[in-house]
Parts: C-alpha cells; structure tokens; sequence
C-alpha cells in the first residue's frame, strides 16, 4: 500500500468520506460534550485533522485522526493536565477559541482506523504522522487521553492500576498505550472523569440492551469501568477514565 497522509484542511472531502461502521457501542455516542464541541472543534481546525488514503484510491479514506489545540497553564510532562481528559479538551478549545486565547498545548482526540484496514499498523502511521503535524504547527508538547484498549476486559482494576501494568520487556502491557509508547510517549497520569455519560434507566436500556433493574454497579460490554446504577432515582451514570500520555516533540 502506498499510504498517503493529508490534512483535512488540504482534502476536506475525505473527512466525510469515511466508511463503514461506527467503532463505538452506543452508550459512547451519548455524551452530551462530544456532542456539543467535537464536530465545531473540527470544523474550526481542519489543520489539526489528518485523513489517510491508499494512493492507488485516491478518493477513499481508510483512517483518520484528530486533535485540537487549548490554552493550559500546567506542566504537561509532569503530568498536569485536566482531570475531565478529553471532554474537558473539547470543551476548552471551543471556550479558549471564543475568547480568543492563545492555546500552546494539543490534544490528541481520536486515531481510527477503517475495518478493512485494521491490524496493520495503520494506528502507529497516524500517530506518527500526528506528532509530525504538531510539531510543525509550532507545538513543543502533544497530549493524548488514551483510551486503553484492553481496560474493558478488567473493568473492576482502578485506571492507575490498569496503567502501570508492564510485560517484561518494560512496555505497558495494553497494546494502544504500548503504540504510544513506542511512538515516544510517556504516561503520566490518570484522567479520572474523562467523559462523563448520564441517562435515565430507559435510554441505558436502549443503549445496552441490559436490565439495569438493580441499584449499584453494572458491568457493560466495552466500558472501561462498571456504570452506577440508581433504581430508586431512575438514573445510571457512566464516569469513563483515561490514561494521560505526554509526547514531547
């Protein structure tokens, strides 16, 4: 494959063009920030989109990636980052960009890659190409609120325990943070309300297909941690945490 990698900005046919199916389940489609900013955050920054395409289909997006800038006064290296992780990113941008501050950090938002595709290293090329993207743009620090790919499996073990789990080689043990790490990132801390997922007993049924007829924690397919359920108030409440990783550029 001859893989070519652009900005939206440059091909902002592709970003539209993406195929196939949704890699969510649908509970993490309902959260109420990504819905709000996500999409105005791409709109207003097609520079910060990336979009691959095989050159021999010039037309046809097989991945993409987003991140978007935001003013932060922390020490990204030592781990000082927002603790609601990429909702409070999204938010940010969109808030810092109405007021007209000077944003000097970056986020990673999303890296996906179409079905067809998986499986060949399309994560680690968008990644990279990531990286290579902010730093030209003038960033010295890429921020990323990892969503570990392995974390749904154990959903019980803490974020920060979940993370510091290491083979024997010294690399993380889940395979997304080890891609991250391999690419020259570092993690450094635990978001631990990165997207927060409200709803009445109803609309999780929907969404999960499950009874949620009991008060207490319930564990949900591809939920990196159990969703709180409270039958006598007729509510549920998912609380995602991420993995802060750091990449100096």
């Amino acid at each position: 494959m001859d893989l070519r990698i652009v900005s939206t900005a440059e091909r902002p046919e592709l970003s539209s063009n993406f195929p196939e199916t949704d890699p969510w389940p649908e509970f993490m489609n309902q959260d109420t920030v990504g819905l709000l900013y996500y999409s105005d955050n791409r709109i207003a920054h097609p520079e910060f989109g990336l979009v691959a395409y095989d050159a021999a289909e010039p037309d046809r997006a097989i991945a993409r990636a987003y991140m978007v800038p935001f003013a932060w006064d922390g020490d990204p290296a030592a781990g000082e980052l927002p603790l609601d992780g990429w909702d409070g990113v999204i938010w940010r941008s969109a808030r810092d960009r109405q007021l007209g501050r000077e944003r000097n950090l970056v986020s990673a938002l999303e890296i996906t890659v179409s079905t067809a595709h998986q499986r060949q290293g399309l994560s680690a090329r968008m990644l990279d190409a990531m990286r290579e993207r902010a730093a030209r743009l003038g960033f010295a620090d890429l921020v990323a609120p990892v969503r570990p790919s392995g974390k749904h499996l154990v959903p019980e073990v803490p974020m920060s325990e979940y993370a510091a789990r290491v083979r024997p080689d010294g690399l993380p043990e889940d395979a997304w943070l080890r891609v991250h790490v391999r690419a020259g990132g570092r993690i450094v801390g635990v978001a631990p309300r990165a997207m927060a997922i409200p709803g009445t007993l109803a609309q999780w049924r929907e969404w999960t297909r499950l009874p949620f007829d009991r008060t207490g924690p319930v564990v949900v397919p591809e939920a990196l941690v159990p969703v709180q359920c409270v039958v006598e108030h007729d509510y549920a409440v998912y609380v995602e945490p991420n993995v802060w990783v750091h990449h100096p550029l």
